[in-house]
């Protein structure tokens, strides 16, 4: 019984030094030159947000594909599966009528890079966070569920944690969704909406304007955002 308690204790030792082990690489952390560590904070991140967002473009075309089919049959004869697949998107991005095309198309649609690249940065101090490197939070996103990483200076009465992904880009993939989803980001969601209609550009620094809800900061941490995004030249990477 003394040897299982032993062998016990270890293993929750164990899992409580490496269950939250994430951030970048070992490499990226043992870079010295603070611009090129930059330059490959931007290279990495990138990737995984062009990822975030062909996925949402292909939630979007599906939307485009079903209702241009559907629409002329009055949603007669309807594919089941594809009515199932709609309804999972219906769930996952909070849409209340199951045949709305337009509140699917104001929701799912791509996030400006180069402002996910500058929350990234910001939110996550160049991925060398405690959040970032011990529970893959590289965009500060909070949990109420009771599981997550305790922050060291939590106020007196607050009850939210940091909360785990499992990985970098299921981090990126939360924060896209959000931006899409959330009641605090609706703003964002109409000015991206009225540019696409206008045929206009919707890129950071649009996208920038409306996170005054984002930070307690309010509107200085919209100023941050912008000069992050002009002061590494990352409005090159929108499309």
């Amino acid at each position: 019984m003394r040897v299982f308690s032993i062998l016990l204790i270890a293993s929750c030792l164990f899992f409580s030094t490496h269950a939250y082990a994430g951030g970048f690489s070992a490499d990226y952390y043992q870079i010295e030159d603070s611009a090129k560590q930059k330059e490959e904070f931007i290279r990495q991140m990138k990737v995984m947000v062009d990822r975030g967002n062909a996925d949402i473009l292909k939630d979007r075309a599906f939307i485009t594909q079903f209702f241009a089919k559907a629409m002329p049959d009055a949603f007669r004869g309807l594919n089941h599966k594809n009515v199932g697949y709609l309804i999972s998107l219906r769930n996952k991005y909070g849409v209340e009528n199951l045949f709305d095309r337009d509140a699917y198309y104001k929701r799912i649609d791509v996030i400006p890079t180069s402002l996910a690249l500058a929350q990234a940065a910001l939110e996550s101090g160049w991925g060398k966070s405690r959040f970032a490197r011990e529970a893959n939070n590289l965009f500060g996103h909070w949990t109420y569920s009771g599981v997550g990483l305790l922050p060291q200076n939590r106020n007196i009465g607050k009850t939210h944690m940091i909360r785990i992904f499992a990985s970098l880009q299921k981090s990126v993939n939360s924060y896209m969704l959000n931006l899409n989803t959330n009641e605090a980001y609706k703003a964002f969601r109409d000015k991206r909406l009225k540019a696409r209609e206008n045929d206009k550009k919707f890129g950071g620094m649009e996208g920038a304007s409306t996170m005054i809800n984002y930070s307690e900061l309010k509107e200085e941490y919209i100023k941050m955002l912008k000069e992050m995004i002009i002061q590494n030249n990352l409005l090159v990477f929108d499309r």
